[in-house]
């Protein structure tokens, strides 16, 4: 796919400077909605025997966080381009704080449903959405980069809370852990605080300084943002490159979770300690750390850049082929590859995804594309962990859970990767009728030119014969005088 064109934005993207304090802000932002759905699993035993409360329903409250996550795509991605990027991060921040912070109080389930789940997760929905909104309002060529670093944060983060809530949790309980979490997320709000908007260069000429552009610029662009905005806008599933991107993603989201969820209880049903088998996921965040900024650098080459999608589409072949061979490992040695393996191509797709959906819509329509994309995914977000952990209840068997997880994923990934050589096969189709037409077009035109030129030039043709014809008689009646 093309690269955007500076005119989509009207001004020239800095690509760099202030644009990477952006990216440390957004690796905090998103640090925090990815990884603290999964670090709180470490308060569940504590807080299943407070409350007296299953297992489902203790696991259910990380699903409501990411699923509210999701599902307030559209919400934040209004009010980011109502308000911008700052302030959305700064409310989201104090959100997730006020969350953490009345949690601590708690005495039902159903009241850390409410705190944690919807609170919480609508706080770390407009962390996510404002980050990825305003990198894309930064950044241009380098985009993939800087995609890369900020998406890093989710693995980088949960490698920090984990030992951190443990820590927290001896010293404190899960009440006291979740009062200093709350002071935590705070930092949210100095994260949100880098997010200055955007100074708008023009795109030419390229030695003119880097200027802020009247009020009047900002609000123009603004108000043309606001008119593509919708929180459903059933436009986008006429766009063909959308559509097939949704599809793929909805499989993917449906087999991600579960097998990150289910893999220590994997790891314990084959006879490894409950150490080793936490100690998994902990080298699974180490490596996705690495390689989520690995591949947006990978992503930003002139190679891979304008075939991400297909990158993309071999992200998720890979993850699901992985799950799929998991059943077939019994050491726990193997077992370590197939973490290594599971975590590079979570990474490779996480970095990928939201890039990718930039690289289809384009800086202003990516706002509501991504809302959409989010609130739609938060569908198969829910279905997919319930579903494969029931199907470990009926089997008594965890490999059905990966085989279910990764037939589902790598069908997807198949899907994405025939589809999108079909849909370049009808781009390059339309763009030759196109042109074609537009040739046809000016032939015509011509043709016309030529029929209105005609008439004026055959006059002048016989004005001048007429002229020369007078000229050669008055010749011949002179030479006809006598002497």
């Amino acid at each position: 796919m093309p690269i955007s064109s500076n005119d989509e934005l009207g001004y020239k993207p800095l690509d760099g400077g202030w644009g990477w304090m952006v990216v440390v802000g957004a690796h905090i932002a998103i640090g925090f909605a990815y990884s603290m759905p999964k670090a709180l699993s470490i308060f569940y035993y504590d807080i299943q025997e407070d409350l007296e409360c299953s297992s489902s329903e203790i696991a259910l409250m990380s699903s409501i966080m990411l699923a509210v996550m999701y599902a307030g795509g559209p919400v934040s991605s209004w009010l980011v381009l109502r308000f911008g990027s700052r302030p959305v991060v700064i409310l989201g921040g104090l959100m997730c704080g006020v969350s953490m912070v009345t949690a601590s109080f708690g005495s039902s389930i159903i009241y850390l449903y409410i705190c944690v789940g919807i609170i919480g997760g609508c706080g770390l929905a407009f962390n996510l959405n404002a980050s990825l909104n305003i990198i894309s309002k930064y950044f241009l060529v380098r985009r993939p980069l800087a995609n890369g670093l900020a998406m890093a944060g989710s693995p980088v983060f949960l490698c920090i809370l984990a030992p951190i809530n443990q820590y927290l949790l001896d010293s404190y309980g899960w009440r006291g852990s979740l009062l200093v979490l709350g002071a935590i997320m705070l930092n949210c709000c100095v994260a949100g605080a880098l997010m200055r908007p955007v100074a708008q260069a023009p795109s030419s000429p390229p030695e003119q300084k880097v200027e802020e552009q009247p009020n009047n610029t900002n609000s123009n662009l603004k108000e043309s943002c606001l008119k593509n905005i919708s929180f459903f806008d059933v436009s986008f599933f006429k766009d063909r490159g959308f559509t097939i991107y949704l599809f793929g993603s909805i499989m993917f989201i449906f087999g991600a979770y579960a097998p990150f969820l289910f893999l220590s209880a994997y790891a314990i049903s084959q006879g490894i300690d409950e150490h080793s088998a936490a100690y998994l996921l902990s080298f699974m965040g180490f490596v996705d750390m690495v390689v989520r900024p690995g591949t947006g650098l990978a992503a930003n080459s002139k190679w891979i850049r304008p075939r991400i999608q297909y990158f993309f589409s071999f992200a998720v072949a890979y993850s699901g082929l992985c799950h799929l061979l998991c059943p077939l490992i019994h050491s726990y040695s193997f077992l370590l590859v197939y973490t290594f393996c599971f975590a590079m191509s979570f990474g490779m797709v996480f970095a990928l995804i939201f890039e990718c959906l930039m690289d289809l819509m384009g800086p202003l329509r990516f706002p509501s594309a991504v809302g959409m994309v989010t609130i739609i995914e938060c569908f198969p977000m829910l279905l997919g962990p319930p579903i494969a952990g029931l199907l470990v209840d009926i089997t008594g068997d965890y490999k059905y859970l990966f085989i279910l997880c990764g037939s589902v994923i790598f069908t997807g990934g198949v899907f994405l990767l025939v589809m999108n050589i079909y849909n370049d096969h009808m781009l390059k189709k339309e763009k030759n009728a196109k042109d074609r037409e537009q040739n046809q077009t000016n032939m015509e035109d011509q043709d016309h030119k030529d029929i209105k030129r005609t008439p004026k030039a055959m006059m002048e043709q016989t004005e001048f014969e007429v002229t020369e014809d007078n000229g050669t008689q008055g010749e011949l009646e002179i030479a006809e005088t006598p002497n």
